[in-house]
């Protein structure tokens, strides 16, 4: 496995909240969907402590793109898998509005 300060892009960790608020809102099975899930190589997933975004959860933060996913499901996590991780391309509807806000003039 490729270790996190390695230049490597296909290097990713996922962190879901596993704090109080986003417990209530099931990011457990979110965190064992992952786990379940086959991950592209490289990619690793854990359970985290808090990530600050307890009115969204369940919080799912991929680095080190500093993509922040908001109210995730466990079926979301193939979508995630998917397209973020395997293509490259974020999910616009799971991204948390309150850090990937758009600009609109």
């Amino acid at each position: 496995m490729t270790p996190p300060d390695s230049p490597d892009p296909l290097y990713r960790n996922i962190s879901v909240c596993q704090h109080q608020s986003c417990q209530r809102h099931g990011s457990p099975a979110v965190l064992k969907a992952f786990q379940q899930t086959p991950l592209p190589p490289g990619v690793t997933v854990n359970g985290s402590g808090c990530l600050g975004q307890c009115s969204s959860g369940p919080t799912v933060k991929v680095n080190p793109d500093n993509v922040w996913y908001c109210r995730v499901t466990p079926a979301d996590v193939p979508v995630i898998v998917v397209e973020h991780l395997e293509n490259g391309e974020p999910v616009d509807g799971l991204l948390n509005p309150r850090i990937h806000f758009k600009f609109s003039f």
